[in-house]
Order: structure tokens, then sequence, then C-alpha cells
């Protein structure tokens, strides 16, 4: 349950910190049945008395031919990585272009350096949640640090706990991302007992997310808590083995999932695809990674594959390559 309240206080806020004004343009082609579409995208716009070129959906050639006539563009990942893999977007053509965007999903740390290679433009990747709308983002001045999502909005408290008991955890150790301010919804629409297990006694709402925050004050997500893998008794966050990987020459994208195994309880599995003209080989990605992850980090499978599942705002769903690659080990 989102009240007016949640939904005009994060949209103030996101219009003071990423400078809308009547005088933007926004490019928007997400679905407006999510959150990102229909009230990031949207209502700041109308907040700031800015305007958009709605298209009904993501279409590269359309991008690259209404581009010249927007200052400020949102968008998911695979926004970005279609647009990298077309040799007509240009330095030049986004020459004009304000601000980039991107949230929903991971952005991986080689798409953000390779676009800003490009173009010149940092995309600025923030976090938010169908249930808080927005919560942090990079800054519109300063460092877009990759991998990161930047700082808590104005007005947003975020702290990292032990998400079995609710303890504070010392600044840089991973844990649970808790949230509390204006843009936390009231609860889940006729269900009082997941809403009250979802909140701690002080107010903060549980999120799922697991991250952490370095000396800086940048929070990194690591993943979501039901996607942590325990292998052997050690925990494995997936982006930190996904991030060593997307690294590799010739790997576009990866996701890292734990599968059952006798031994480890789950074993680390890759499942990766490959850039245009690249060959892969699992052996060369698992010695490539040897020198860089802790050995119970480091995959015990790597499957090459033409493409990951996603939902329809783009992001992986690791439920399904679970399932998919379940008996990996027990066969």
């Amino acid at each position: 349950m989102l009240s007016h309240g949640n939904l005009a206080s994060n949209a103030e806020v996101l219009r003071e910190v990423w400078r809308f004004t009547p005088a933007d343009r926004l490019l928007h082609a997400l679905p407006i049945f999510h959150t990102h579409g229909l009230f990031v995208a949207t209502n700041v716009t109308l907040m700031a008395g800015a305007s958009l070129i709605f298209l009904p959906s993501f279409n590269a050639d359309d991008i690259i031919r209404l581009l010249p006539e927007a200052t400020v563009m949102m968008g998911v990942p695979t926004f970005y990585t279609r647009l990298l893999a077309r040799k007509d977007f240009t330095q030049d053509l986004v020459k004009h272009m304000r601000l980039f965007v991107s949230g929903s999903a991971p952005l991986s740390a080689e798409t953000h350096m390779e676009f800003e290679t490009r173009t010149g433009h940092a995309i600025l990747e923030r976090y938010g949640m169908t249930e808080t709308n927005m919560n942090t983002s990079n800054p519109y001045d300063g460092d877009r640090i990759p991998g990161s999502v930047g700082f808590p909005l104005p007005g947003v408290e975020i702290r990292i706990a032990d998400p079995e008991t609710g303890r504070v955890l010392p600044q840089g150790e991973v844990g649970g991302i808790e949230i509390r301010g204006p843009n936390v919804f009231k609860g889940y629409w006729r269900m009082p007992e997941k809403t009250k297990e979802e909140f701690r006694p002080d107010g903060f709402f549980v999120s799922g997310d697991l991250g952490r925050i370095d000396e800086r004050g940048y929070i990194a997500i690591v993943g979501r808590a039901k996607d942590l893998i325990i292998s052997g008794g050690f925990n494995v966050y997936p982006a930190e083995v996904e991030a060593i990987i997307e690294a590799l020459p010739g790997v576009a994208e990866c996701a890292v999932i734990g599968v059952p195994h006798a031994d480890f309880g789950e074993a680390v599995v890759a499942v990766v695809t490959a850039k245009a003209g690249a060959a892969l080989e699992e052996k060369t990605i698992q010695a490539a990674v040897a020198n860089e992850l802790a050995k119970f980090k480091q995959p015990k499978k790597v499957f090459v594959t033409t493409e990951l599942p996603r939902n329809a705002m783009g992001k992986v769903q690791k439920k399904d390559l679970r399932a998919q690659h379940a008996k990996t080990f027990t066969t």
C-alpha cells in the first residue's frame, strides 16, 4: 500500500537530486506496470513540469532515432547493453544528453565502463523496490561508482543488519539492507501478519536484499538473501563471483547460482553468455578465476548459453536457472 505521500515524497526528492527542470524531455521506453516506468519515470517528469517521449516498448531503432530529441533516458541494464551492441550508438549521438539512469536490475561494472568509454557519460545507477520506490542514488555531481548504487536519498535511512537478529553490523560487513523513510509503504494489502514480519519494531523495513556500505558511504548490493549460496558452510555472494567472470574477455553476462551438491550442500555454478564473435569454454573460465577467488567461491561448473532467462524488466530469473540446473551434481 503506497500512499500519495509515499509517491510524492519520492518524486520531489528525485526531481531535486537528478536536477529535473521543465526543460527536460525524458525518453520513456519502460513498462508502466512496474514502479520504474510508472512512478519513477512518470512521476518525476510530472513533478518537474517536464515532458516525455512515451514509447510502447524498447526498440533500439526507435531509441537511436529519438535520442536527439531527449535530454534524459531511464532504462534497465538490457537497454544499455543493446545500445552498446550497435555501431550507430556513438558519442556524437548523445553529446546533448544530460543524464542516463539505470535500475530494476544490477548494472555490471563492465557495461558501466564500456558505456562511459563509448559516450563520455557515466550511467547513474540507483536502488529501489516496489515497496519503497527509490532508496539510494549515485550522485549527480561526484563519482558514480561502477557496482555501487550510491548513497541514501535525502530523508531516507539505510542500515546493514544481521538478517536473523536485526543487529546492526559494522561498516563494511555484508548483511541485510533495512530502510526507513517517507518513501516506505504502509504495509501489504490485507496481509497484516506479513506486514508485521517485514518491519522491525523501530520501523525499519527488511528489504530482503544483501549489501554493504564502504568507508565513503557508498552502498553496494551483493544479491538477494534468497540467492545467497552456502557451500561447505561458507557464504558465497553471487555478485562478487559475477563481477570477476564478467571482467573476463569475451564474457557478455554471467549469473551465478547455487545448486544441490552431496558434499558441499550447495555448489557454485556459473551460467554465462558470450559477446558477439567470442568463443567461451568452461575450463578457460575456471582457470581464469582460480587466482581471483577463494576455492569455495570458484564455480564447480560453468555453462555457456545464448541467453539468460529474464522477466519483463530485464532482471535475470535465477529461480529458473536453479530449476534448470538442479540435477547437475545429482545425476
